[in-house]
């Protein structure tokens, strides 16, 4: 199993890097349990805090990765001098033009994956010269395309690259991860199934809603980002849950780049479920508590009972 032979996991799962969810804590957990965790380094945060977050991250002895934002690097180079200077096991670099720092994070001995939500978009990583794509569907929480449902998407790109594939998107717990791994991807690319752990730096109101929310309850557009001006591509939306301020403003979101009182309401509701950018993907309805990282990963764990049960006609 290739995460297996880089990384030494020994559940074929990566935990996607999230902004204001997955600092060194979360990452370092779920290494420890078996998996490879991300730092999720977001625009907004400082080299200091990767440096801070990604020594978290480290103390344990496991290889962990850090997720950046091609868009934002652009702006923040400091943030990849950090990520350097820590040397983590995997960069992710999505969203924007990553190819001015592929070779420089692999001459330090990294290896470097992209999110791809079209074929073209993997077709691009390919010639780039990343290490490993990351099929990233529709259903997938937080940033990136709307154009193309996980399953469909991550066949047509294992169709077109000999690279290593994770499958991102909708896959909420160890039968969608039998699914993808059966179709040939080497491992899942899982966030929402992490947000609500013990070790997640998600805030408590946050919790609570992910927690009550169904599988109907996410949405994709640019709001958030519009309202948030964080400086978010606008061919990159988000996926998020359904809140009063999303359904306000949505259709206005040139409106909202400049109207600074809806800028001050959303940033005054950080704390409120029906103001604050929730990210989740569809798989949001299987969240029923607050598990441990390694609790999740158990789960994740029994993934072979499927594959073997598909194999013998239905019986385990």
């Amino acid at each position: 199993m290739w995460l297996s032979e880089r990384f030494g996991v020994t559940v074929p799962v990566v935990g996607a890097p999230m902004a204001n969810v997955s600092g060194g804590r979360l990452t370092a957990a779920i290494s420890a349990a078996g998996g490879l965790g991300m730092l999720g380094a977001g625009s907004a945060v400082t080299a200091d805090w990767i440096r801070t977050e990604g020594a978290i991250a480290a103390a344990g002895g496991t290889p962990y990765g850090i997720g950046l934002m091609a868009w934002s690097v652009k702006d923040h180079p400091e943030h990849l001098e950090a990520v350097l200077e820590l040397r983590p096991a995997l960069v992710s670099l999505s969203f924007g033009d990553y190819t001015p720092y592929v070779g420089t994070l692999q001459e330090a001995g990294i290896v470097v994956a992209t999110q791809a939500g079209t074929v073209a978009d993997a077709r691009e990583a390919v010639d780039a010269g990343v290490d490993v794509i990351v099929a990233r569907g529709a259903e997938a929480g937080g940033h990136g395309r709307n154009a193309v449902a996980t399953l469909p998407l991550l066949q047509a790109i294992l169709d077109v690259t000999d690279l290593p594939v994770l499958a991102g998107g909708g896959i909420s717990g160890a039968r969608g991860l039998a699914a993808v791994m059966a179709a040939g991807a080497v491992g899942g690319w899982i966030g929402t199934a992490f947000l609500t752990c013990v070790e997640a730096q998600t805030k408590e109101s946050a919790r609570q809603r992910i927690i009550e929310a169904d599988e109907t309850e996410t949405v994709y557009g640019t709001v958030f980002d519009a309202a948030s001006r964080a400086g978010w591509p606008d061919e990159f939306g988000g996926r998020a849950l359904r809140n009063a301020f999303f359904d306000t403003w949505e259709g206005h979101e040139e409106e909202l780049k400049t109207k600074d009182s809806a800028h001050d309401l959303w940033v005054e509701g950080a704390a409120d479920p029906a103001r604050a950018s929730i990210y989740a993907g569809q798989g949001v309805g299987a969240l029923t508590g607050q598990p441990t990282a390694a609790e999740v990963l158990a789960g994740f764990a029994t993934y072979r009972d499927y594959l073997s049960a598909a194999l013998n006609d239905g019986s385990k």
